[in-house]
C-alpha cells in the first residue's frame, strides 16, 4: 500500500502535448484529402480520429494551463481536476468515433466502394510515421498523469489506424478485395474502444470521488489501531483523489480517556504519511463516541461535556 510516484515537471508535459498537437493537426489535413481522393474508409476513419485527437490534445493542453491557476473561495481545491475532466471527455470522444467507424464499415460491407490502393498506402505510411513521432513525444511524459494518458491513448489509436490502413492498402493493391478496408477499420475500432473504456472508467472513478486503487481502507484502519498507542477506533474514513497523483483523506479517530490528544494527532498524521503517502488529511479526534452516530453520540457528549468540541486538524 503506497502512493503513486510524484508527477514530473508539468511544463515538460505541456510542451509534449503542444508538439504532439502540432504534428497531429498538420497531418490530419493531408489524411482527409488522401482519404477522399482514394475513397478509403480506413484513411477517413483515421483522419476523423486525428481531427478529434487534435481537439483533444488542445483540450489536454488547456487542462494543464488551467490546472496551474490557484484556488479561490469558490474552488478551494483549485483547478487541478480540470485535467481529469479533459481525460473523461477524451475517452467519451473516442467511444463516439468507434461507433461512427462501425456504422460506416457496415454500410460499406453492403455497398463496397472503390479504393485507390497505391494512394492509400502512401498516405497511410506517412501517417504512421507522424503518429509514431507524436506517440514517442507523449510516451516520455508523466505516465501516472491521467491527462497525459488520455492524450497518448488517442495517438496510439491513430497509430493502430495507420497500421490497419497500410495492411488494407496492401491487400487491395495485390488482390483488389475491397471489403478488407471496412473490416480492418472495425478491428482497429475494437482495440480503440478497449483503451477508451479504461480511460473513461478511471477518470469517472476520480470524478465520482472514488478511493485510490492502491489503498485498502480496511487494512489501513487495522494498521493504525495496532501502530498508534491510545487509538481505540478509526471510522468515517473517506479517501478520494483530486487527480490521480493528489489523494486526500478525512477520518475520525477515537482515543482512550486520558490520552494526550495533541501527541496522538501528530502520531496519526505521521502514520498516514508513512503508510499511504497522503500529505493532506483532515483528522477528527474523539474521546467519548462519535457525534455522527446519532442519539448514541449525543448521549455520550451529554455524559462527557469535555468531549463537546473534539480536536481536529488538517495536514
Amino acid at each position: 500500500m503506497g502512493a503513486p510516484e510524484g508527477a514530473r515537471d508539468r511544463g515538460d508535459d505541456e510542451r509534449r502535448i503542444l508538439w504532439a498537437m502540432a504534428l497531429t493537426g498538420s497531418f490530419m489535413v493531408v489524411e482527409i484529402a488522401g482519404g477522399l481522393v482514394a475513397g478509403s474508409l480506413a484513411l477517413l476513419a483515421d483522419a476523423g480520429h486525428m481531427a478529434t485527437d487534435t481537439a483533444s490534445l488542445a483540450l489536454a493542453y488547456a487542462a494543464f494551463r488551467v490546472g496551474r491557476r490557484g484556488h479561490d473561495s469558490r474552488r478551494t481545491y483549485g483547478y487541478h481536476r480540470f485535467q481529469v475532466l479533459a481525460a473523461f471527455v477524451n475517452g467519451m470522444a473516442l467511444v463516439a468515433i468507434v461507433l461512427w467507424i462501425v456504422i460506416e464499415a457496415v454500410r460499406r460491407l453492403f455497398a463496397p466502394v472503390e479504393v485507390l490502393g497505391g494512394l492509400m498506402l502512401a498516405v497511410a505510411v506517412a501517417g504512421l510515421a507522424v503518429n509514431v513521432a507524436a506517440f514517442a513525444i507523449l510516451h516520455r511524459g508523466d505516465r501516472a498523469n491521467i491527462n497525459m494518458r488520455g492524450a497518448a491513448l488517442h495517438v496510439l489509436g491513430d497509430m493502430l489506424g495507420s497500421i490497419a490502413a497500410i495492411a488494407a492498402a496492401l491487400v487491395i493493391a495485390f488482390t483488389g478485395w475491397m471489403p478488407i478496408d471496412p473490416l480492418l477499420s472495425v478491428a482497429v475500432a475494437g482495440l480503440v474502444l478497449h483503451s477508451a473504456w479504461g480511460l473513461v472508467r478511471d477518470s469517472a472513478h476520480i470524478l465520482l470521488e472514488g478511493a485510490p486503487d492502491w489503498l485498502d481502507v480496511g487494512a489501513f484502519r487495522s494498521d493504525m489501531l495496532a501502530a498508534v498507542p491510545g487509538v481505540t477506533d478509526v471510522h468515517h474514513v473517506h479517501t478520494w483523489m483530486i487527480t490521480a497523483d493528489r489523494p486526500m483523506m478525512t477520518l475520525h479517530v477515537e482515543v482512550a480517556a486520558g490520552t494526550d490528544q495533541q501527541a496522538t494527532l501528530a502520531a496519526v498524521r505521521s502514520h498516514i504519511r508513512e503508510r499511504t503517502g497522503i500529505e493532506h488529511a483532515t483528522i477528527q479526534i474523539e474521546t467519548a463516541g462519535c457525534l455522527d452516530h446519532g442519539k448514541a453520540g449525543l448521549a455520550a457528549v451529554e455524559a462527557h461535556p469535555q468531549a463537546r468540541a473534539p480536536g481536529s486538524a488538517a495536514s
